[in-house]
């Protein structure tokens, strides 16, 4: 027979005086020190700052990157449509085609001409458009 428990005693307690099993937390727990913090939990806009990392990297561009195009292919604006600069890419890849077509005649040499100008102004450009465009993306991904 067992012998009846001392005043004071906890009923959850084994005969040694240690508490069971059952009552110990489980061993899953992280302890509070190792949580994070809750205000860098998430960014503005629900996305974590993980994620918003994450796509910031997947999504921005590179200044050598654009310089490259701009040197290989900058009659063509690839360095244009690189940096989002659609519009523009579109109306320098047709000043050059059409002036190929018209160099025929002599007439392309004006054509020439000015994609010429504009890539060389586009030398001192890059580096700003490729900042506007990370910034828009910080922004946007800020939200």
């Amino acid at each position: 027979m067992r012998p009846a428990k001392a005043e004071g005693e906890n009923a959850l307690s084994t005969s040694n005086g240690t508490p069971p099993p059952a009552a110990l937390p489980p061993a899953t727990t992280v302890p509070p020190t190792m949580a994070p913090p809750a205000a860098a939990a998430s960014a503005p806009g629900g996305l974590s700052d993980a994620t918003a990392l994450m796509r910031y990297d997947a999504n921005k561009k590179s200044t050598l990157i654009a310089y490259l195009l701009w040197f290989f292919l900058g009659w063509f604006g690839a360095h244009r449509f690189y940096l989002g600069r659609t519009g523009s890419g579109v109306a320098q890849l047709v000043i050059t085609l059409v002036s190929i077509t018209l160099s025929f005649v002599g007439v392309g040499v004006i054509g020439f001409f000015v994609v010429g100008i504009w890539a060389f102004v586009d030398a001192f450009l890059i580096p700003g458009i490729t900042r506007d465009h990370n910034n828009r993306l910080i922004a946007l991904l800020g939200r």
